[in-house]
């Protein structure tokens, strides 16, 4: 999605804080909101870029913290 320069986009994330962009004037995709910074399409990768730099889903990046919440403590065993 390249653009003339002229577009204006917005910065959308999802429940996942995944972000895009997504062209003004056109309606949000079910489960995204706007983030908050508007302007070319430049401007809004590089937010994207400052915000976002480990692009795995929450619950990707999540989920080493769950797993060790919920393992069972460890035992050593010396005999």
């Amino acid at each position: 999605m390249r653009s003339d320069g002229s577009s204006r986009f917005h910065v959308v994330v999802n429940a996942e804080e995944q972000y895009s962009i997504w062209p003004s004037g056109h309606a949000l995709p079910e489960g995204w909101r706007l983030e908050g910074t508007s302007g070319s399409e430049d401007e809004c990768l590089r937010r994207i870029e400052s915000v976002w730099p480990d692009i795995r889903p929450l619950t990707v990046r999540t989920l080493p913290a769950a797993r060790a919440a919920t393992a069972p403590a460890s035992t050593s065993c010396q005999g």
